[in-house]
């Protein structure tokens, strides 16, 4: 006969919870959870997108500047240049402008909630196809790992899945106004 001197283990409050007739969801089950996290997402990409044309034209600092990728625009265009080695001299400027136009377009619509699901969806595409560009430029893929490129294109394709909800929506706690 063997005698266990040991303290008996506390239940499990998640099973005392589910013998009551109780459940107790995870806190990432609940809608409000789901939109603030796409919140932050929307809020991230967009700044993400502002601060790189900001650096471009110089508004973070000159280059050489610590944390300062660019400095100013003829930088920009020659990193432009650099990662589409296939593109004429002539297009890398049209290229460099593009690029700028459309994460600024990106990034102000991410802001402003605008039709969310094509804008994170475009959004994705434009930062798969800088990520495909920097790393089959030579530049190899620790740089675009480093900068995460490839996490923000799958994050801005998982945004445009997600139910687009706008910012009136979190007062009411993820949920959609009722209709009389």
């Amino acid at each position: 006969m063997t005698i266990s001197h040991s303290a008996p283990r506390p239940a499990d409050p998640a099973a005392v919870l589910a013998a009551r007739g109780l459940r107790l969801a995870p806190p990432w089950a609940s809608p409000r959870f789901a939109w603030a996290s796409a919140l932050l997402l929307r809020l991230g990409l967009a700044a993400a997108f502002l601060s790189a044309v900001a650096d471009r034209f110089g508004l973070w600092g000159p280059p050489g500047t610590g944390n300062v990728a660019w400095g100013e625009w003829g930088r920009f265009v020659a990193y432009t240049g650099a990662i589409n080695p296939w593109a004429p001299a002539w297009m890398v400027p049209a290229l460099a402008w593009s690029a700028t136009a459309l994460e600024t377009a990106l990034g102000v619509g991410l802001i402003a909630g605008v039709w969310t699901r094509a804008v994170a969806f475009a959004s994705g595409m434009l930062l798969l196809a800088f990520a495909l560009a920097m790393t089959f430029s030579g530049r190899g893929v620790e740089a675009v790992l480093s900068y995460s490129v490839y996490t923000a294109a799958g994050g801005a394709l998982l945004l445009a899945a997600a139910p687009a909800v706008p910012y009136r929506a979190l007062a009411r706690g993820g949920q959609r106004a009722r209709t009389p």
